[in-house]
């Protein structure tokens, strides 16, 4: 059986996309319009979730049934877990502020609410994807003390909940990270920008590594500088990665051929402008595929 590709974008709701995807003018579904076009799209707006002093906000039911009837039955969500479970500290107001620790970090009861308020597209989700800032010292002791806390979380879920886990600790894409990754049953959701390693690059050291499924996140290094040269206009290319997409082509077909299932979804902080970025990969990927 082939594995396979779904290909969509970080979020979905860009009036900027009129004219590409969405109609010039009227009122629309945005969703449901979205999901003529592409397969799948990340959900990051319940990963902010976390507010002092003790305040988990959850999915509203409405909102979660609104979503569900708006795409198709193969449609595919990859939705980020909210920060409440992700974050060992709270984040701080000045640089200099005590780390102050949360206690819902790693919470198998709080992620099981998470789940419950959004049963209706557990059976779409691709991906629960939980993301992790930057791990220094204080936050975490070690790489071994991380995979210990994350086996524990993970545990009442293997098998059952497709769990991804993108780190933004470089020294921690190592091979016993991914032995880890595969022993308790959670894939590997690739980051391409930010500080992290290019992952065409961790993929060709580790190729082997990579259980059944994986996301690839594309989101470019330079956050700030592609909003102030788009005034967050996000309908044309404003910073081409021609080669980048090329390579990164080649690594989601050598992955289709090790069959692992890949769900690439595309931030307008990559290039300017995801539906853009999707047609010029599409190209690139068929071009390559019947070669």
């Amino acid at each position: 059986m082939a594995a396979n590709l779904y290909i969509g974008t970080c979020s979905w709701k860009y009036d900027s996309w009129r004219g590409l995807i969405y109609p010039e003018n009227g009122e629309l579904n945005y969703l449901r319009h979205y999901a003529q076009h592409y397969d799948t799209v990340e959900i990051d707006q319940w990963f902010w979730s976390l507010f002092e002093p003790d305040h988990v906000v959850l999915p509203r039911a409405d909102v979660v049934d609104d979503y569900a009837a708006s795409v198709p039955e193969s449609f595919r969500f990859t939705i980020k877990v909210p920060n409440s479970v992700t974050l060992t500290h709270f984040y701080r107001k000045q640089k200099n502020d005590p780390l102050k620790e949360n206690a819902h970090f790693l919470s198998v009861d709080v992620f099981n609410r998470f789940l419950d308020s959004i049963h209706p597209l557990l059976d779409q989700t691709f991906s629960f994807m939980l993301q992790f800032e930057y791990l220094n010292k204080q936050k975490m002791e070690s790489q071994n003390q991380f995979q210990d806390r994350l086996a524990e979380f993970v545990e009442p879920f293997a098998g059952d909940i497709p769990l991804g886990i993108e780190i933004r600790n470089p020294n921690y894409l190592n091979k016993s990270f991914f032995e880890f990754l595969n022993s308790v049953d959670v894939h590997y959701v690739f980051l391409q920008g930010y500080y992290m390693p290019d992952i065409t690059e961790v993929f060709g050291s580790f190729a082997g590594l990579f259980n059944d499924r994986c996301v690839i996140r594309l989101h470019g290094p330079d956050r700030k500088g592609i909003e102030q040269k788009s005034s967050k206009v996000w309908n044309r290319i404003y910073d081409s990665k021609d080669q980048e997409l090329d390579r990164i082509a080649d690594m989601v077909l050598e992955l289709e051929s090790r069959q692992v299932d890949v769900a690439l979804n595309v931030n307008n902080h990559y290039e300017g402008s995801s539906p853009l970025t999707i047609q010029r990969f599409q190209d690139l990927y068929e071009n390559k595929k019947h070669s």
